[in-house]
């Protein structure tokens, strides 16, 4: 049987592209639900998930914050993510642990270009999701174009569940279809009273409209809603909420709420949706893993009474100490107690735990089944790694990891400074797993790479402000792949002694390109039944490792295909050693006999203008070596989709400013590594 605690938990995230509202929204949840008493706003640096100076400072969400609250009788764990593509690793890692979203859509800008990056990433985690249109007291904002487009551009089946009473600067209230009501906010108690009252016959007839189309989409997808509707009988607003939860649940459709949280307009029926409609822990499929000893698919019980099993999905240092954020599946685990991390194969202590309140902590004895926490203690423990119990043991899914696409170079001020900033390095790889690290062979600088300059940036203002290292930093520089235009074959005899050894080994091999941005493939025609395992396991990895580092710059090789067509052994000496450096010389040759080429990182630009800007923008773009894909008019101005590599598009924000007088904005995100 389940247990009751756990029917009254919500897992929920908030995600929105930048400036659609998400910690605005999440201010006033706080608020509403007596987390906080006084109201922080982003635009004066002062809302509570919004903690990092970096944060402050900038209006932008960088990392994502948890916190908890209560509403009636339900415990809703909420985090709050990033809208900023640089920092997209954020999101996807939350939403890998929650059991619903709240999508956050500007009333003016509608489903933007993050917005689809975002929703993209929780329907590939089979997220139930609610969405909220914000800021409908804007000039411009039209709730139900934005409802259009999660049709069109989500692929959504939104369910209109409140209409708006006024739009932009006339937007009063909130009509609720289902009770026939109009709830006006009053300012004076920052939204707290809720006034209600009837419609009058003009919103009436409205409502009566919105709610017939509601129930036509629910017959759709309730046979119990389908029956009463043919019949014409009468359906129950408790009968329409049951199907409307089926319905999310099921992910066959969004419930649809609206207001303006700067205002203190919507926030409360928005939290009565998220506990009615979002699933419980209970609600969502068992999540599914392998026994690390079988290879074979294991399940647990969603309850505290089953085996444990978490999953890291966030580590960040505070005052120098590792902590790690949970999402605990099964089971239950308490402070003190030792737990085995799966993925790694090591036992390793949980010291202590606590539930979050953004950049607060409060201790817990212990944690179970459906919680999201925070510990510490688990040293080593990365964002990905499963922690279970070692007599029982469970290795899930790991959280998808994102290649850098932009690096730049730092160095030590001096000697005194380089394992300080070493170690404050080594500690920001494990918080951050997009950021990746190397040192350069011939300088001896430190490469460090990032999703872009926002991230880097911000890498480095957390260097100097938290670790208090000096040091010099260059300019970003892009990062690079290699492939090969054409199919090549070449062939390599290694014979020599070593030590007081001769190995040999003979290799021949043929390579082609399979597509830019396409994964490497080693594929071994030779028949190789009778050869020594271990010979054809040095030739593939030889093979793999010499894919790592191209034939013109060092960049790592894509698109390649591998065929190793023969080899050759003289019997007493042939030798793991002898293959693996034929195999690495032959690759070289061939590779550079197949019309080897750089490919460079090319970025998805949209380019949101005022009308009178185009042209300008246009000629940017053309400067920067871009294509313009696509234009199109949105909320008064014109949206421009291109493409342009990343190595013309340092400084992009400062140029786009000074051709449109500081009126263009412009959401950037990786496509592909190609040539534009």
């Amino acid at each position: 049987m389940a247990e009751k605690y756990l029917e009254k938990i919500r897992n929920i995230g908030m995600i929105a592209h930048i400036d659609a509202g998400k910690t605005t929204v999440t201010e006033r949840i706080l608020y509403y639900t007596k987390k906080i008493h006084k109201i922080g706003e982003v635009h004066e640096g002062t809302a509570t998930m919004d903690y990092l100076p970096e944060e402050q400072e900038r209006g932008i969400t960088i990392t994502s914050a948890a916190t908890v609250c209560r509403w009636k009788d339900k415990t809703i764990n909420i985090i709050d993510t990033p809208g900023h593509v640089d920092f997209t690793i954020e999101v996807e890692r939350s939403l890998r642990v929650l059991d619903g979203a709240v999508g956050i859509f500007c009333g003016v800008g509608g489903v933007e270009p993050q917005s689809e990056t975002v929703w993209r990433q929780s329907d590939h985690y089979k997220v139930p999701k609610i969405a909220f249109v914000n800021k409908m007291d804007r000039i411009g904002a039209d709730f139900f174009k934005v409802v259009e487009e999660l049709k069109e551009k989500l692929n959504a089946n939104p369910l209109v569940l409140q209409i708006p009473e006024g739009q932009g600067e006339e937007f009063k209230g909130v009509i609720d279809i289902l009770r026939d009501k109009l709830l006006i906010f009053d300012p004076d108690t920052k939204g707290e009273v809720i006034q209600e009252f009837e419609l009058n016959e003009a919103q009436k007839k409205e409502a009566r409209k919105w709610r017939e189309k509601l129930i036509e989409q629910l017959a759709d997808l309730n046979e119990k809603i389908l029956e009463k509707f043919l019949a014409e009988e009468e359906i129950s607003i408790k009968e329409i909420k049951e199907a409307i939860r089926e319905a999310t649940i099921s992910l066959k459709g969004v419930p649809v709420f609206l207001g303006a949280a700067l205002k203190n307009i919507g926030i409360q029926p928005l939290l009565d949706g998220i506990c009615d409609y979002l699933p419980s822990p209970l609600d969502v499929a068992q999540i599914q893993g392998i026994d690390p000893r079988t290879k074979e698919k294991k399940v647990f019980p969603i309850s505290s009474k089953a085996p444990f099993s978490a999953l890291v999905f966030k580590t960040t240092f505070e005052t120098g100490r590792l902590l790690s954020w949970i999402r605990i599946y099964s089971g239950k685990i308490k402070a003190g107690e030792s737990v085995y991390n799966s993925t790694q194969d090591k036992m390793q202590r949980v010291a202590r735990i606590f539930t979050l309140h953004a950049d607060k902590k409060e201790r817990l004895d212990e944690a179970k089944s459906g919680q999201i926490v925070a510990v510490a203690g688990l040293k080593d423990a990365r964002t990905g790694d499963t922690l279970c119990s070692k007599e029982d043991p469970i290795l899930l899914e790991r959280i998808s990891a994102y290649r850098p696409v932009i690096s730049m170079a730092i160095e030590p001020r001096n000697s005194q400074e380089e394992n300080k900033l070493l170690d404050a390095l080594s500690k920001m790889l494990q918080e951050d797993p997009t950021l990746a690290m190397e040192r350069d062979e011939d300088t001896e600088q430190i490469i460090l790479s990032g999703m872009g300059e926002l991230h880097l940036e911000v890498v480095l203002e957390r260097l100097r402000r938290y670790f208090n290292v000096d040091f010099r930093a260059g300019k970003p520089q892009v990062v690079y792949r290699e492939t090969i235009t054409k199919k090549a074959s070449a062939y390599d005899e290694f014979n020599k002694e070593l030590g007081d050894n001769l190995h040999y080994g003979f290799v021949s091999l043929e390579v082609e390109p399979i597509g830019e941005d396409k994964d490497n493939v080693i594929t071994f025609v030779v028949n190789t039944e009778g050869w020594p395992p271990q010979w054809i396991d040095s030739i593939y990895q030889s093979i793999k490792d010499g894919l790592q580092s191209g034939v013109l710059k060092g960049y790592p090789m894509q698109g390649v295909k591998v065929a190793v067509q023969s080899l050759g052994e003289i019997k007493e000496n042939s030798s793991e050693i002898g293959y693996h450096m034929a195999a690495s010389s032959a690759l070289k040759k061939a590779l550079e006999k197949a019309g080897p080429i750089l490919l460079e990182p090319i970025m998805n630009l949209e380019i949101t203008v005022p009308e009178e800007f185009v042209g300008e923008v246009v000629s940017l773009i053309g400067m920067k070596g871009g294509k313009i894909e696509n234009m199109f008019d949105r909320g008064g101005g014109k949206i421009i989709k291109a493409f342009a590599p990343l190595s013309k598009l340092f400084g992009f924000s400062t140029d786009l400013r000074s051709a449109t007088q500081g009126r263009g904005n412009f959401i950037m995100k990786f496509e592909r590594f190609g040539t534009c």
